[in-house]
């Protein structure tokens, strides 16, 4: 009986292992997507809700259409936003606003920092960020990063870097970490690549990647062919 009993836990062990490598990632990007699309409902169901009001139909009594509708919305003012701020007049409207949030003092900070980061997350590849490799939490294990702006020391002039850590499988979360340079390992990756092995836990990525500093061969004053040898007699 043990026999068969092991091989029974055997199989139910390789299954449910398969059965979660299968559905694991569409649960993940289902709940992306439902994070995305409750939150765009959230922000059009006001306007839904207040027409509604005004044309209290039968058809708009249904949840799911209200939310349908919260979503479209949100969709087409996102559109409509990025159409006006395109262009050269509402690009000047836009940077007016800026200006008179910037001369609010708790606004000011919360907004320019989000600001920042989405502009250094929504930057091309040829820009400052980089993807990179630091020692993190102990030396000799290696964690993946945003190399998001270089800095100096002020008392001895050596370069920092500001390295964004973000948690596998939730990078909402994430650490700041500044740190020398020459602790800072650049990559070939992408903004893709790196998000997407943070999001499956490394499962998908790259079949290589530079996991240490490429070593600098010793300088000598002379090549050794042309050294003299000394000797004591």
């Amino acid at each position: 009986m043990k026999p068969v009993l092991a091989r029974t836990i055997r199989s139910l062990q390789s299954n449910i292992l398969a059965g979660i490598l299968t559905i694991g990632p569409l649960f993940v990007t289902y709940l992306i997507f439902s994070f995305v699309l409750s939150e765009l409902a959230k922000a059009g169901m006001p306007v839904i809700q207040l027409f509604a009001a005004y044309f209290p139909a039968a058809w708009l009594s249904q949840p799911w259409l209200r939310s349908l509708l919260a979503v479209l919305l949100t969709l087409v003012l996102l559109y409509v936003a990025g159409r006006v701020t395109s262009l050269v007049i509402g690009r000047q409207a836009f940077n007016l606003f800026e200006a008179l949030l910037e001369r609010l003092p708790f606004v000011a900070k919360v907004y320019t920092s989000v600001r920042q980061l989405l502009d250094t997350m929504m930057s091309k590849k040829e820009s400052s960020q980089r993807v990179v490799l630091v020692d993190f939490p102990i030396a000799g294990q290696k964690s993946i990063g945003f190399l998001t702006k270089t800095l100096t020391d002020s008392t001895s002039g050596r370069p920092l870097g500001a390295v964004l850590l973000p948690n596998a499988i939730n990078p909402t979360s994430a650490f700041l970490q500044i740190l020398p340079m020459e602790r800072v390992i650049e990559t070939s990756l992408t903004m893709e690549q790196a998000m997407s092995m943070l999001m499956t836990g490394g499962a998908v990525g790259p079949e290589t990647i530079r996991y240490s500093q490429a070593e600098i061969p010793a300088k000598t004053d002379e090549p050794p062919a042309t050294r003299e040898r000394w000797t004591i007699e």
